[in-house]
């Protein structure tokens, strides 16, 4: 009697083990990556932060480990890892990608934005879908949506009209920007965000478009005398999402997926709700280190718009593959 009470504990307990959902079974570790400072307020980072935090909570045996700062792979380098299945998770600016899939210039066309609640509008519309496609078909899942506005800083002289990029060798995030920027007589020098202060520094550089964020975020009021910020004409507005690798993704189980895209929400509206303060807060930064400021007005953004239309808008509808129909989408956003 005893042997048979002892198998039948044996099968009962075999039983409930089989019944433990796997997700529970073993941790699964990701690895999320990003180009941008670690734990000093980079509202960038804190979004994958949230992201890890969020995912730990819900308590579905996954952990979320975040290497920021190009500590595990370098900004350029992110998207061929997630593809490839190397790399699990990146904050990561899509046009970065632009050189593999150049349907991904049309997330930092100048003008295309122009400000924060278009923005959010975009995230919804047949245009941003057109590019989830695309993103989806690489072998990459957006998790959260995240627009930053941007503007321009100098350490020759203020950037406001067309004219005044003329003579100065500028960082552009993106091919879209540089061929407007050429088209008005600036010469270019392609780097990640990341290294701009050192092109700055080493005289490599006389002026850079990027983000509010790395704007802060690198210090650059340090190496300027100068900020062109976003103001009510932001010529300047870049996707920078949450993604993960679709061979990660595919691993997990439904569980899992559902607790990673909830988590993703709340990364989301964190970050939008930030991405308004964000220009404030660089203003404020750049102006409390003795830096100059100053917006450009109507006639200076339609005067950049012409030169962007007849330069980016016109290459981009020629030459990428439903790059008019892109266009036109985003155009159609009211």
């Amino acid at each position: 009697m005893f042997k048979s009470f002892t198998r039948a504990a044996l099968g009962l307990t075999t039983a409930l083990a089989l019944a433990v959902p796997a997700a529970h079974a073993a941790d699964v570790v990701l690895k999320a990556s990003h180009q941008w400072p670690g734990g000093k307020g980079d509202v960038r980072d804190e979004m994958v932060q949230i992201l890890a935090r969020e995912v730990a909570k819900a308590n579905v045996g996954v952990e979320i480990k975040v290497y920021p700062g190009q500590s595990l792979f370098k900004a350029n380098e992110q998207w061929g890892a997630m593809t490839k299945g190397q790399l699990d998770i990146s904050a990561f600016p899509l046009d970065y990608a632009s050189g593999r899939h150049p349907q991904f210039s049309a997330t930092l066309m100048p003008g295309l934005v122009r400000n924060h609640d278009r923005a959010g509008r975009l995230n919804t519309s047949p245009f941003m879908d057109d590019i989830k496609k695309i993103v989806n078909d690489a072998g990459v899942v957006v998790i959260a949506d995240a627009w930053l506005a941007g503007g321009f800083a100098s350490k020759k002289q203020c950037i406001t009209s067309p004219d005044t990029m003329q003579g100065q060798v500028t960082r552009a995030a993106g091919p879209a920007f540089e061929q407007m920027l050429v088209g008005a007589g600036a010469s270019i020098s392609s780097m990640p965000s990341s290294e701009i202060y050192t092109g700055l520094q080493t005289g490599v550089l006389d002026a850079a478009n990027t983000s509010s964020g790395s704007f802060v975020s690198y210090r650059l009021y340090e190496q300027t005398t100068c900020l062109t910020a976003p103001g009510a004409n932001a010529l300047w507005f870049m996707y920078e999402p949450i993604l993960m690798s679709k061979r990660s993704w595919d691993k997990l189980s439904k569980e899992q997926q559902d607790a990673l895209m909830a988590a993703g929400k709340v990364a989301q509206d964190y970050f939008a709700a930030e991405a308004k303060g964000l220009d404030d807060k660089m203003i404020k930064a750049f102006k409390d280190a003795g830096v100059e400021v100053v917006e450009m007005s109507p006639e200076n953004y339609d005067a950049w718009l012409a030169i962007a239309k007849e330069t980016s808008y016109k290459n981009f509808s020629e030459n990428v593959p439903g790059g008019e129909d892109l266009i036109a989408k985003a155009l159609a956003v009211e």
